[in-house]
């Protein structure tokens, strides 16, 4: 929390702030918010209906995120409690984070970064030849506020852009950002690059999958930065050890999707030692000191809000 978000919320409310960096204990965050009149809520948090039957004075919960999936709304609904998020705010940061994600992966700049520093590089050599995205075409899966911000980012970098989203653009929007849109099965098998910016639903749930991969151009490159379990990691980790696809990035994993029941434990272990076909960062997507500043202030104007008696 910034200390500048504490002193907006300390103006008016008495603030029991988490000043660390590790997530408290599900005991803990229901003991401090047995008696709170708001909450404010981030990526690693759950709310659901025991949360809420055990925090009864609770009037509103502001969420310092874009995607909430995580947290029951209905069920908020059903207890009272007002429920917002921060819609813009992740988009820019994300969109970047993408777009190095697609470069990184594409020219192998992680296993050039490991050979350059193991010693062994003696000067130019024939090595590590990826592949660019000029003259490229790249799929983006899902066409919302982060699939949009990727495409304008991708303009300069001539490739072709095709999109696959249940709602179409309008014309002038497609025109604006050279998007063409194509069912999925023809997304994944004509492009070099595939970016997965769909929000988490029981539609997108396992979207990539042994089959979808299947479907993929021999040698094309994943990159995930919508939500872990769009991906189903397991599947994602045979086809690179087959050589259907020729690399993986994500910043977004399964195990962080507190929405299922059955979420894993940890990133799929094929994943992680599949060092020098994979790019991974952790959940960097919004990670720009002055984005997550504003983006908690954001969310605690909505908390005084609600407070005060506006809706």
């Amino acid at each position: 929390m910034h200390d500048e978000v504490i002193r907006l919320l300390e103006q008016s409310c008495c603030v029991v702030p988490n000043i660390g960096r590790s997530t408290l204990p599900r005991d803990e965050v229901l003991r401090r918010c047995s008696d709170a009149d708001a909450v404010m809520v981030f990526m690693p948090d759950r709310v659901d209906e025991e949360f809420l039957s055990l925090c009864p004075r609770l009037k509103v919960i502001g969420a310092a995120l874009k995607g909430y999936d995580n947290f029951d709304v209905a069920a908020c609904e059903r207890h009272d409690v007002r429920f917002s998020i921060v819609r813009d705010l992740l988009t820019e940061p994300t969109a970047e984070l993408a777009v190095a994600l697609l470069l990184a992966m594409g020219r192998n700049l992680p296993p050039g970064d490991r050979m350059v520093r193991s010693g062994e590089f003696h000067g130019w050599r024939p090595v590590l030849y990826g592949k660019g995205l000029s003259g490229s075409t790249v799929g983006i899966i899902g066409m919302g506020a982060i699939g949009r911000a990727v495409a304008k980012r991708l303009q300069g970098f001539g490739c072709r852009l095709v999109y696959s989203d249940p709602l179409r653009l309008k014309p002038e929007v497609e025109t604006g950002l050279g998007l063409a849109l194509c069912h999925l099965g023809e997304l994944l098998s004509e492009s070099d690059f595939v970016l997965v910016a769909a929000p988490l639903t029981p539609q997108t749930r396992h979207i990539i999958n042994s089959e979808t991969l299947g479907g993929m151009k021999t040698g094309a490159y994943l990159v995930n930065v919508g939500r872990g379990s769009v991906v189903d990691e397991a599947a994602v980790a045979e086809a690179l050890g087959s050589n259907r696809l020729a690399g993986y990035a994500a910043d977004v994993f399964e195990f962080e999707d507190w929405a299922r029941a059955d979420r894993p434990l940890g990133i799929h272990p094929d994943l992680l030692a599949d060092h020098g076909k994979t790019v991974f960062t952790p959940h960097l997507g919004s990670a720009v000191d002055g984005v997550r500043r504003e983006i908690e202030l954001e969310t605690a104007r909505s908390i005084l809000s609600v407070l005060h008696g506006e809706d």
